[in-house]
């Protein structure tokens, strides 16, 4: 009885520790020879800080991250719209993380390993094909010695938005969707704004600034490591290198967009001039599907819902999928049937916040609403947009993404002891 997963990024280690957790074996394949902490800041939900919890990864989570505090949208001229408290400061029983992702993905990488052994995850390693049935499974990994078919009873697919697992069952489906959306990524040393565990939005849809420390400030300069995110929209149909992904770039592409973007309480153009290495990526997603099975095959993470970087649900809903899999694998043992009860449960919801991510449903929607109708005069901000359509906005997706401190803190564990 084993369980073989595709990918051994933040869903797919995860998943490893869960099958570990429950006493199920696994085998994860993972492309990279050498993984490294590559990539800059993620955020992590109450809902999955709980279940890293569960899984005896509080401290780690310490380690590699800080505690936001708050959540905030602004104009693009710094004027408040929506702040809210997040974590523990907001009801929830559990904190939210601001993370390194390169960082977290490292830790549970070598939590994998020290808990599981090194037997357990091969690296080099890709799976490219496989064969599944009611029965189980047979996948081929290419590694630098060729093929190699390997079976197992279960194929979970948690190799990202370009999934070789997930390319199979759709093969039409080509690139995943981009709508024009460029983001400039870095990180600067800086001295922390607003309360210091602050994580802010400014301006709208089709330019934006995202910025919140990942580190404690430290002790004898006060600087903390700033994660942000330069966001402008341009014409799809310009020939943009939207495939060139994780692409080192000059600042001077995009920091006049930014220059006199000063507020009272954080410096853009100080904080994009600060960072040693920029990065640029693609704002894309995938196309929701109706089913994410095939046999005892079962995609999960961005595999199965790749979203837009809003509301914190990336590397949250990863870990949930992992979690809830693993609840309906330790009932139903692996296969066809924890696959279907996994889908039941996790699809249509990660579908909604998919498509509220691209439109007017995801929390980040409520600064566009403030650039319409305050017409460049923010100081009529809260007699064109009232405050208690603003909180309403911000209630309906926490509903919507299955994130309200009451549906979380009464729920009984995922994963039961």
């Amino acid at each position: 009885m084993t369980v073989l997963i595709s990918g051994g990024g933040i869903a797919g280690l995860t998943m490893g520790l869960t099958l570990h957790q429950i006493g199920v074996p696994f085998h994860i394949f993972e492309s990279v020879k050498s993984p490294k902490p590559l990539g800059v800041g993620i955020n992590l939900q109450p809902t999955a800080v709980r279940e890293l919890m569960e899984l005896d990864l509080g401290t780690m989570l310490n380690q590699v991250g800080i505690r936001t505090q708050d959540y905030g949208f602004y104009t693009k001229t710094g004027v408040e719209i929506w702040t809210e408290p997040r974590g523990i400061d907001a009801g929830y029983n559990w904190p939210q993380y601001s993370v390194h992702r390169g960082q977290l993905h490292m830790a549970l990488f070598d939590t994998v390993r020290q808990r599981c052994g090194d037997a357990c995850i091969t690296t080099g390693a890709r799976v490219v094909g496989y064969e599944a049935d009611d029965d189980g499974v047979k996948v081929t990994v290419e590694t630098n010695d060729g093929l190699q078919s390997v079976a197992g009873d279960m194929l979970i697919g948690a190799d990202g938005i370009h999934s070789a697992i997930r390319s199979q069952m759709y093969p039409l489906e080509g690139a995943p969707v981009w709508g024009g959306a460029v983001m400039w990524r870095g990180t600067t040393l800086a001295k922390p704004f607003l309360s210091a565990g602050s994580m802010i939005l400014a301006g709208h849809d089709t330019h934006r600034f995202v910025a919140y420390p990942i580190t404690e400030p430290d002790r004898e300069s006060g600087m903390s490591t700033i994660n942000w995110i330069a966001e402008k929209t341009v014409d799809p149909s310009t020939g943009h290198s939207k495939e060139d992904w994780n692409r080192k770039v000059d600042i001077d592409l995009f920091k006049d967009d930014f220059a006199d973007w000063k507020f009272d309480w954080l410096d853009v153009p100080s904080i994009i001039a600060g960072a040693d290495t920029v990065y640029e990526y693609p704002m894309i997603d995938r196309e929701p599907v109706d089913c994410w099975r095939d046999g005892s095959a079962i995609l999960i993470g961005d595999a199965a819902h790749a979203t837009y970087p809003v509301g914190s649900s990336g590397a949250s809903q990863a870990v949930l999928d992992a979690r809830i899999l693993g609840a309906a694998i330790m009932e139903h043992g692996p296969g066809t049937t924890a696959a279907q009860i996994f889908e039941d449960q996790v699809l249509q919801m990660a579908n909604r916040v998919t498509l509220a991510n691209r439109g007017n449903g995801g929390p980040d929607a409520v600064m566009q609403m403030a650039e319409d109708r305050c017409e460049g005069d923010f100081s009529k901000l809260d007699s064109v947009l009232p405050y208690g359509e603003r909180e309403a906005h911000a209630a309906a997706f926490k509903v919507l993404a299955g994130l309200t401190a009451e549906g979380i803190n009464g729920r009984p564990s995922i994963v039961q002891p």
